[in-house]
């Protein structure tokens, strides 16, 4: 419920409080008055696309707040999900705007975006507008008041659910044929190039590997000739450097005893020989393994080659690539080799979903053909009252074939006002006046089986008059019961007169702009401004009685 209204600088409207109950609330005044515009600030509190043109004249910004009660809504989820504070008497909603075009929003003081504020704002608010009229003609929007009135959002989610389950496993039933297919097209050739892969078994690094190897058989007789030659310094020769050492190592010790730093001296000189000896012996050894193999090199450069001539086929640089090209290969064929496994294992749970949800969506149909009857007899019962005493009203029913989120229902709402005319959609055929008379009936339906937010109908008496405006009024009356809140914007004194609540907007010139303002009426107030419904400006004794025998004092 709408408790508290409160505007600062938004088009003509400079300040404004103003507090609201439950129950039937009516608010009139004259065309151009501000009623749109109160409308307008509450459309920006629910989300709706701001415009900074709306912020008065010589202000820099514009606020907008509301304050409700939200208990009983089914909210607390909402707040959860969103990580908001959650009270069950209080939820206050914030929008501010600048001139230089920022839009800011907030529930309960916390910073939140439009796409937050807008899902919050559609259960917090029903705006009825002559534009959403158009609705009545919209399947969606016939099979959500058959599944509000059939109370069951559990099936509901059920079948939701599956239909996602089985809609996502067609999607890759279909996509893996599809790849299935694709991939016979090329599979020999695959096979080809993986078996030649696997045959050639390319190896880490084996780039390098073969090139340094080919480049040492390339100069072959070069190496093994500075080897050896390398290894005759150090041991051949008339004073071979390792015996020259042993020398030097064999005077320091002749003079240990009178040469204390001797000791060190030989240590260092010792290590020296053993390091060049072992050089000499790694030397002779490398210089004798080195062969020159004609064949050998024959063999490594055509495996060279071979390798470069692989990269070069398959785009790459590097044995470490090719390799990854041969797992890759392996992995694409495993996939085809056990596709039709795959395949079938879709094909079942396919099946299997498709089943289950046939069985959910016949449920549904159910429960809405049971809620039809009731929207049938119902509407019917409201219209009669409404003026309407030949109306008939069908909701038809017709079959998919091929399920959708919503089911498998496609429904039309039938309606034929007169004697002898045939049942036709009502898009179709309902006048304005008759659509409008069919909108309130299936709010106030609705409002008895779910619970509804705050409903505020914008004119919604366009094209009745009389005693009809007056059994529309007592609908709304009626939806305003047991705690709920409507609020009804009328020209006609019939439904001004059955309010609960009476509020005014009027216009004020001061002398450099023109405010709107909004005022609750006291019981005097209300006489004099049914009165001036009813005859206009020159209010006279016959309209203030009249006046007060609508208001039933």
């Amino acid at each position: 419920m709408l408790k508290h209204l409160h505007i600062e600088n938004y088009a003509l409207i400079e300040s404004l409080d103003i507090d609201l109950q439950d129950g039937f609330s009516v608010i009139t005044g004259e065309t151009g008055a501000g009623k749109s515009i109160l409308l307008g600030a509450i459309g920006l509190l629910t989300g709706e696309r701001a415009d900074t043109s709306v912020i008065q004249n010589g202000k820099q910004r514009c606020m907008l707040e509301a304050t409700f009660r939200p208990e009983g809504l089914g909210l607390e989820p909402f707040f959860i999900e969103e990580d908001l504070d959650y009270d069950p008497e209080e939820c206050i909603i914030r929008r501010e705007l600048t001139t230089g075009g920022k839009s800011r929003a907030f529930i309960n003081d916390t910073p939140t975006t439009i796409a937050t504020l807008k899902r919050l704002g559609s259960r917090l608010i029903d705006i009825h507008s002559q534009h959403q009229n158009l609705l009545l003609g919209q399947e969606d929007f016939q099979l959500s008041v058959l599944d509000a009135v059939a109370t069951d959002p559990k099936l509901m989610h059920t079948y939701v659910t599956t239909y996602t389950r089985w809609n996502n496993t067609r999607k890759t039933l279909k996509q893996a044929l599809a790849n299935l297919e694709e991939g016979k097209k090329d599979e020999d050739y695959m096979r080809f190039l993986l078996t030649e892969l696997t045959n050639f078994k390319p190896q880490p690094e084996e780039d390098e590997t073969l090139q340094q190897q080919c480049y040492m058989l390339e100069h072959a007789q070069d190496i093994k000739v500075a080897l050896m030659q390398g290894c005759g310094v150090l041991s051949e020769g008339d004073i071979p450097l390792t015996d020259a050492l042993r020398q030097v190592r064999n005077l320091l010790s002749s003079v240990q005893k009178h040469f204390p730093q001797a000791e060190e001296l030989m240590e260092r000189v010792e290590s020296c020989r053993i390091e060049l000896q072992d050089i000499a012996d790694t030397l002779e050894s490398e210089g004798e393994s080195i062969d020159y193999s004609p064949e050998r090199l024959e063999e490594l450069q055509s495996r060279l080659n071979t390798l470069y001539s692989l990269e070069q086929k398959h785009h790459v640089d590097t044995s470490e690539q090719l390799i990854a090209i041969m797992h890759q290969l392996e992995e694409q064929l495993s996939i085809m080799d056990n596709s039709e496994e795959y395949i079938k294992q879709l094909q079942q749970e396919e099946t299997e979903s498709r089943t289950l949800l046939d069985t959910l969506a016949n449920s549904l149909t159910e429960t809405r053909i049971k809620a039809a009857k009731k929207v049938e007899k119902d509407i019917v019962a409201s219209l009669k009252s409404l003026g309407m005493p030949n109306v008939r009203f069908h909701v038809n029913f017709s079959n998919t074939e091929v399920p959708t989120p919503r089911g498998m229902d496609k429904v039309a709402f039938l309606f034929s006002a007169n004697l002898g005319a045939p049942l036709q959609n009502i898009s179709q055929v309902a006048s304005g006046g008759e659509t409008a008379r069919v909108m309130l009936s299936l709010k106030a339906l609705l409002s008895g089986t779910v619970c509804l937010p705050t409903i505020i109908f914008d004119e919604i008496d366009t094209g009745v008059s009389g005693h009809i405006a007056e059994a529309m009024a007592h609908i709304m009356q009626e939806m305003g019961q047991h705690g709920r809140q409507v609020i009804s914007i009328t020209h006609l004194p019939q439904i001004a007169a059955l309010g609960k609540h009476h509020f005014k907007v009027w216009k004020e010139d001061t002398q450099t702009h023109t405010l709107s303002h909004i005022s609750p009426l006291s019981q005097e107030e209300r006489i004099a401004e049914i009165a001036n419904m009813l005859s206009g400006s020159n209010v006279t004794t016959e309209a203030i009685n009249n006046a007060r025998a609508l208001l039933g004092i």
